[in-house]
């Protein structure tokens, strides 16, 4: 069964006037709930913001939108169809170990995954996007490998998991306003190791957990596929890790401007968040090697912040705990 990601239903969920569950908004549009969630983290399927602990509601009008849709039910079906590597290896014509290095290089994305008997992860990729691959790139579908993808396989390299985090955290960061929900996106792939040296308050760290929205994978109460999930969430690459500490950085910058985590005894409704001197404020993140301003090889979101100095980034750099704090960064 298809991991997918879902909020969680609590058990006295209040029914909202106009508006359907996902189980039945999935039963009026004939798909499966897998196929469901998938169209709505792909924004297929406009969902009502959900309220803290309750899954994505479904209003009427946009259930009668998709009906009205050319060629519905086929043609939704068809945007949320997905293959696995044998079929996908079919589909572009190719043998599935060269699908799979098409894949661990970053030439195709996943979009989702389910675990097989063996517990084992096998990847989903969207039909569409191996069609429109193999149209753009037929040079890589024929022939023999290239040399540099023949060095990145040597060399062990899979993309596949940091390319399913990176395009997961970025549709969600597309969707959220709050800075503390877009802080709380880019620590989730942080182990709290990481996200301990990036956030020293343990009242942060405990709100950016409280910001993050609740979950379930697979069937309810599917333990292997809950730990499959936290495994795949966390960033395992150096380059991948430096990018999510940076942009965690700036986005908590930015929250903390915006109201204080809220801590025993302090009201933030009440009492103003507190300013902080402009020498205390996090730095722009340095550009990446490649002059991109993204780390090489790695997908996501622009920092909020680019404005950068000679000399800029030592505070920033001492923050993520990369640099010794030197005489001027005290």
């Amino acid at each position: 069964m298809t991991v997918t990601e879902a909020t969680r239903t609590p058990t006295a969920d209040a029914a909202v006037p106009g508006c359907l569950s996902a189980g039945r908004a999935a039963q009026e549009l004939t798909l499966k709930r897998g196929e469901f969630d998938l169209a709505v983290h792909l924004g297929l399927i406009r969902a009502e913001p959900a309220t803290a602990g309750a899954r994505p509601r479904i209003r009427q009008q946009e259930i009668d939108r998709l009906r009205g849709l050319p060629g519905f039910p086929g043609s939704l079906r068809d945007q949320v169809r997905t293959a696995g590597t044998a079929e996908g290896a079919e589909l572009l014509g190719v043998r599935p170990v060269r699908f799979t290095g098409l894949a661990r290089i970053g030439c195709i994305s996943p979009v989702a995954f389910y675990l097989n008997r063996y517990r084992a992860v096998v990847w989903l990729y969207l039909v569409d996007e191996l069609l429109a691959f193999a149209a753009r790139e037929p040079d890589l579908i024929g022939g023999k490998n290239p040399v540099g993808m023949r060095t990145m396989l040597e060399g062990g390299t899979d993309w596949r998991a940091r390319n399913w985090r990176s395009r997961r955290i970025d549709r969600l960061l597309s969707r959220a306003e709050d800075p503390w929900t877009r802080a709380a996106l880019q620590a989730s792939a942080l182990d709290p190791v990481q996200l301990a040296e990036v956030v020293e308050d343990p009242y942060e760290r405990s709100y950016l957990a409280r910001m993050q929205p609740e979950s379930v994978f697979g069937r309810p109460g599917s333990v292997s596929g809950r730990e499959a999930m936290t495994r795949l969430m966390l960033a395992d690459d150096p380059d991948e890790i430096l990018w999510r500490r940076v942009n965690l950085t700036l986005e908590l910058e930015q929250a903390r401007e915006l109201r204080p985590a809220p801590r025993p005894g302090y009201d933030p409704a009440i009492r103003p968040a507190p300013v902080r001197p402009a020498r205390d404020r996090p730095a722009a993140a340095p550009p990446a090697p490649d002059g991109t301003g993204t780390p090489t090889g790695q997908s996501g979101p622009a920092p909020r912040r680019p404005g950068w100095s000679p000399g800029a980034g030592r505070g920033l750099l001492v923050r993520l705990g990369l640099r010794r704090p030197g005489r001027g960064d005290r």
